[in-house]
């Protein structure tokens, strides 16, 4: 298996960690805070197993019983989840997870699928050593309507995989999202984008698609020498919407998605919604609107879109000529 962590903090963004209480956190930063780790509660116990919660559950109960776990970041001006490692009973890691699964027979349907799926994407270069699955899979509380949600280890291994997405769809091995589908990806999403322009966009970056017309989900973690650690604090000044043209797309599909413009105010965009994540590619003209912040240290600015999980009014779109 390819060294995909490293030995001192060993937590990704897209693993899960489960707290002592039975809470389960997705983690969502690649380095630690105030030596805990950065992440946002989605699961909480729920009799036999676990029930999904959105954001406005998950802050109002930790808010009641746990306010440990609530975390106000100094260093971004924001508030997310973080745990502390001494609080962490077990730490889910996708990799392991998926080999699990291709151990053994399926189960359901949707693991059933997923046994067909993986055989395509190798067919087309991808190495299952670079893939791990995260989502209700992750934890074994997959329902008939869930998702698979793939993750891949790697910025190469990544583009391999949308690629081999976009040539499976070619050969008819599987199937771009059908309206339904597309509609219910758009409802989860609740994008300040109309659904047509939502689908316009979606359908291009072939980061999803169907088998036996279940979604799956291709997302990107960075190996250890592909993020820089940042270490600057950065303040909020307010929101900002304006059109500008693209410079540079190569961490489109980074978490955060990272976008150079050609705009002297905030030269570059970051996306924490996996919405805007590979919205826009070089040379394309975008209207965005978001959170302009400032580094304290250097008085640099960048815009935020996905200041808040669900990102209200922030949105990046292609003006299409």
């Amino acid at each position: 298996m390819m060294t995909i962590r490293n030995s001192t903090f060993p937590f990704l963004p897209k693993d899960f960690i489960e707290t002592k209480e039975g809470l389960i956190f997705a983690v969502v930063s690649y380095q630690p805070q105030d030596k805990k780790v950065g992440c946002f509660l989605r699961y909480i116990p729920d009799g036999q197993g676990w029930k999904k919660v959105d954001t406005e559950q998950a802050n109002q109960l930790l808010e009641q019983s746990f306010p440990n776990y609530l975390y106000r970041s100094r260093k971004v001006d924001a508030q997310f989840h973080a745990v502390a490692i001494t609080d962490i009973a077990t730490h889910h890691q996708p990799e392991q997870r998926l080999q699990q699964l291709l151990q053994q027979t399926p189960n359901d349907d949707i693991e059933r699928k997923l046994h067909k799926l993986l055989p395509i994407l190798n067919q087309f270069g991808v190495s299952t050593e670079t893939l791990g699955l995260t989502g209700s899979m992750l934890i074994n509380q997959q329902k008939s309507t869930s998702d698979i949600d793939l993750v891949v280890y790697g910025r190469q291994a990544f583009q391999q995989a949308r690629l081999a997405t976009q040539q499976a769809i070619t050969q008819g091995l599987i199937d771009e999202l059908d309206i339904n589908l597309m509609q219910d990806n758009f409802q989860r999403r609740d994008s300040e984008l109309d659904f047509d322009e939502f689908a316009w966009h979606e359908q291009r970056k072939y980061n999803k698609a169907a088998i036996d017309n279940c979604k799956f989900d291709i997302g990107m973690v960075c190996l250890a020498d592909e993020f820089e650690q940042d270490t600057a604090t950065y303040q909020k000044l307010g929101p900002r919407t304006f059109k500008t043209m693209v410079k540079d797309d190569a961490r489109a599909f980074d978490f955060p998605a990272c976008y150079e413009i050609d705009d002297q105010e905030t030269p570059q965009i970051l996306s924490f919604t996996h919405t805007y994540v590979g919205q826009a590619q070089i040379g394309e003209v975008i209207e965005v609107s978001g959170m302009v912040e400032r580094n304290t240290a250097t008085g640099d600015c960048r815009l935020i879109v996905g200041s808040s999980r669900e990102a209200k009014g922030e949105y990046i779109k292609v003006i299409k000529q």
